[in-house]
């Protein structure tokens, strides 16, 4: 059963009406710090998005190599 963004709302303001003005302050921090920590995710996910689909980097597929294996010392083989 999945309930309602709203009727969680109203269960927690129940809650928060019952409880002493210090322990209700004590929930509005800890909604402060999960909306925060909310928004940190969001960013880090549009950061990697930009990132996925950025094209700065492009010009790595079509640049000349360097180095062969040919170049090696020793080869390793896993």
């Amino acid at each position: 059963m999945t309930i309602s963004k709203q009727a969680i709302i109203d269960r927690t303001i129940k809650a928060i009406n019952l409880l002493p003005a210090d322990k209700a302050e004590e929930i509005s921090d800890f909604a402060d710090f999960v909306c925060k920590r909310y928004e940190g995710q969001l960013l880090a996910q549009g950061v990697q998005q930009l990132a996925a689909e950025s094209k700065t980097f492009d010009f790595l597929n079509t640049e000349e190599d360097l180095y062969t294996e040919a170049d090696l010392k020793e080869a390793y083989s896993s």
